[in-house]
């Protein structure tokens, strides 16, 4: 197994003063929603709003009863959303390698299995292979425990690990203790992979701390801070993505080093996505929205963008044919009385 080092972010010095925060709620939710009701887009728009969602999601499979069989499906998924021949009469072809997701997302023990799929596909340099790790989805676990776990993905070939931080420690506010964990677990990847932490909003409490714990993953050297297990009972909300948005903005300001997102959990549909992307557009601006720096992870999100791809490319068709039907000898006729109408007008 080929093993490439990684252009990642580097641990900065924990600083306090980065943590100093006042939200007003209020305000955060009056933004989300005024993006949100901005965000509505239709026809061949919808279609290219939809490939991009694609293009930016981590298909993901975490399910107690994942097999070798599961992860192989996943994977031909991940790699062959659609058949080639779909796009050949509306996109240009040389589009078509390039309409993949960006990484499959599975449990440490089915690295392996998306790893010789992939392999089998060709696909390894282009769909990543992500793997959650520290005792998903809790994190309840030792820490050398979880710190081994990160290992045992890396050497099974995974790429990307999404960590969950220790909810307790940013409960209790012992941020300096959190963000001790998250640099050790910086190291653990090294730059064999890329470090996405998840916060876990839904169990952090407030919005204030949603801030903090996303400051304090930054300074530990993550690549991006990701929203949600997906087994919370509130996961991905545009006002807890804002709260994130203007963490990296400031955390960029301050240090010049940039950090992705990644919403996950209850990230269904490609409107909820076109909402996503229009917050991250007008915030963070268009260069964040491409792999490196931005992903949705999702289960059934991909079911929602090929029914929308679909339907939207069978509209174009009809409306194709529709320009293309012959015209009938009525018709004609008529057209041509009016036109014989029109010049006498004129010519009087």
């Amino acid at each position: 197994m080929d093993v490439k080092e990684l252009e990642v972010n580097k641990t900065l010095p924990f600083d306090p003063s980065l943590l100093s925060v006042n939200i007003s709620l209020r305000q955060i939710e009056e933004i989300a929603m005024t993006v949100s009701q901005r965000c509505h887009v239709t026809g061949a728009n919808e279609i290219a709003w939809a490939l991009r969602a694609l293009m930016l999601t981590d298909l993901t499979t975490l399910a107690g009863d994942d097999t070798a069989a599961n992860v192989r499906r996943l994977c031909l998924r991940a790699c062959y959303p659609f058949e080639p021949q779909f796009f050949d009469k509306f996109f240009d072809r040389a589009l078509i390698p390039e309409m993949h997701t960006a990484a499959v997302c599975v449990y440490p023990a089915r690295v392996k299995d998306a790893y010789h799929t992939l392999q089998q596909y060709d696909k390894l340099d282009k769909v990543a292979i992500a793997a959650v790790a520290t005792g998903f989805p809790t994190g309840q676990y030792g820490l050398q425990t979880r710190l081994q776990e990160i290992s045992h993905a890396i050497l099974a070939g995974a790429t990307e690990i999404d960590i969950v931080i220790n909810r307790q420690l940013a409960l209790v506010g012992d941020w300096e203790a959190l963000y001790n964990e998250v640099v050790l677990m910086r190291s653990a990847c090294g730059q064999r992979a890329h470090l996405k932490t998840i916060l876990a909003i839904g169990e952090l409490g407030t919005m204030e701390n949603v801030y903090k714990a996303a400051m304090v993953c930054m300074l530990a050297g993550a690549d991006f801070i990701k929203t949600s297990t997906g087994k919370e009972t509130v996961n991905a909300t545009l006002p807890v993505g804002l709260v994130m948005i203007f963490a990296i903005q400031e955390f960029k300001r301050r240090t010049c080093q940039i950090v992705g997102l990644k919403p996950a959990g209850g990230v269904k549909t490609v409107r909820d996505a076109i909402a996503w992307m229009t917050m991250v557009n007008e915030t963070l601006g268009i260069r964040w929205l491409r792999p490196e720096r931005f992903r949705f992870g999702a289960s059934g999100l991909l079911d929602d963008i090929e029914r929308v791809v679909r339907e939207g490319v069978k509209k174009l068709e009809e409306e194709e044919a529709l320009k293309n039907l012959p015209v009938s000898r009525e018709a004609a006729a008529a057209e041509t009385f009016c036109k014989e109408l029109r010049k006498k007008k004129e010519t009087q």
